[in-house]
């Protein structure tokens, strides 16, 4: 329970840098983001799952992990 609380406080701090760090490209990205085919988006965010999976993987397999 505790890898999950620290795994969720680590993405709402690197989603907070973003929002804090550069707001104005925030707005940018969305609107690219916007152009991208749906299909495509769906491909990067299974992309982004499978990246996700082999590092946690990768950093239980190190002894990172409870």
């Amino acid at each position: 329970m505790s890898t999950i609380v620290l795994a969720i406080g680590l993405v709402l701090v690197v989603e907070g840098l973003v929002f804090a760090l550069a707001p104005s490209r925030l707005e940018d990205m969305l609107a690219l983001i916007a152009r991208i085919p749906v299909e495509t988006r769906r491909l990067l965010g299974l992309g982004a799952i499978a990246v996700g999976v082999a590092l946690i993987w990768l950093a239980r397999g190190l002894g990172a992990g409870p």
